[in-house]
């Protein structure tokens, strides 16, 4: 039996779902979009779908996709940075390569990856425009969610995956304990999909930046700069290796090429190290940035043999890193805010965030003074 919402099974979702800014807390000092999600971004949509059934399966898919049309015949300019990199990304060579993103990008579960790409394939091979493509790079990023999920059953399935991307939409992008972050933990908390936003303005101009993150990793919690995780949990600071991984995709509608959205891609680990992750030797951290911009997109076969196109200059891009280290941080913690407690595999359990204990903490703390 599948299960599309967080609020079924054992999952314990009793409190209202409300993002960080909800809370009043502000981070950073950049405007976010409408809707501070990566959808703000023109073109982009995600698609989400949950896996869980009986008590030992908490896992599932996330899709996002650039732009609306046949991304294969119309490529958008990626890159790919890699913090550290255990971890089973599929894909990254040829966008390493190249500087192009030819598929959706699906999120899921370490083992799951190789169903994920072959769910790719096959619906990249079944639009009519690629009847005669016999190559496809299939981008896909993974955490391993084995501590709540049955990860060994192999029950994320093709169909599951096409689910996600049938349903994507540029609508409210769901949170926290959904799709690929339905078994995550972060910070020894219930982790999940979270995202944000940032507008900014280059030259005369104004550009958006969306980011959305799968987090599963660990570190010392901070928020807006103050170290929460220290004060929750004596026992579960000792304990914490930081071990685990974080996917981060970072999206854009500013003209940028593959050179410049690598560097774009460094500065969102800036952000995950705002909110106290630390990188460990047992985490994958990669971040995956492309742009919408249509004058940036890649035909896959063209009678031109030179690429015609205007790009931002170099020393304009400042705002765009500010912009991705602001949201990554903000994503993250939406990640945490809005993930419900979860039981699964084995019995066992992550807690969701302790919200009441959090923001009186918050409210509470003072620097100390030297």
């Amino acid at each position: 039996m599948l299960f599309l919402m967080a609020s079924v099974g054992n999952f314990q979702a009793t409190r209202p779902v409300k993002r960080v800014r909800d809370y009043g807390i502000i981070i950073g000092t950049l405007k976010p979009g409408p809707g501070n999600a990566i959808t703000d971004v023109k073109g982009v949509s995600v698609g989400q779908v949950s896996v869980v059934e009986g008590s030992n399966v908490r896992t599932g898919v996330t899709a996002i996709i650039p732009h609306a049309g046949n991304l294969f015949q119309e490529k958008v300019p990626a890159a790919v940075y890699v913090a550290n990199g255990f971890g089973k990304m599929m894909g990254v060579t040829q966008v390493e390569e190249l500087g192009q993103l030819e598929t959706p990008v699906i999120l899921t579960n370490t083992l799951s990856v190789p169903v994920a790409a072959r769910a790719l394939i096959e619906f990249t091979l079944s639009l009519p425009e690629n009847r005669l493509v016999r190559s496809v790079n299939p981008v896909v990023g993974e955490t391993n969610d084995g501590w709540l999920n049955d990860i060994r059953g192999g029950y994320v399935t093709v169909d599951h995956v096409m689910e996600a991307i049938r349903t994507a939409s540029a609508d409210t992008v769901r949170e926290g304990t959904v799709g690929a972050g339905t078994g995550t933990v972060c910070f020894g908390y219930k982790g999940g999909i979270g995202t944000a936003s940032r507008q900014v303005t280059v030259g005369l101009t104004d550009y958006r930046v969306g980011i959305l993150v799968q987090t599963n990793f660990g570190g010392l919690l901070q928020i807006a700069g103050i170290p929460v995780g220290g004060e929750l949990d004596k026992e579960r600071l000792q304990n914490e290796t930081g071990d685990g991984s974080c996917m981060i995709v970072v999206a854009t509608d500013a003209p940028v090429d593959a050179r410049q959205l690598k560097r774009l891609a460094r500065r969102a680990m800036l952000g995950l190290g705002r909110t106290g992750g630390i990188s460990s030797h047992g985490s994958g951290d990669y971040v995956l940035a492309f742009s919408t911009a249509e004058e940036m997109r890649i035909p896959d076969r063209s009678k031109d043999a030179l690429y015609h196109y205007e790009c931002l200059r170099d020393d304009r891009l400042s705002p765009l890193f500010m912009a991705v280290i602001e949201a990554t941080e903000e994503a993250i913690l939406n990640s945490l805010f809005t993930a419900s407690a979860v039981t699964g595999f084995q019995g066992h359990t992550a807690d969701a965030l302790p919200l009441e204990k959090v923001l009186k903490i918050m409210k509470s703390y003072k620097p100390v003074k030297k």
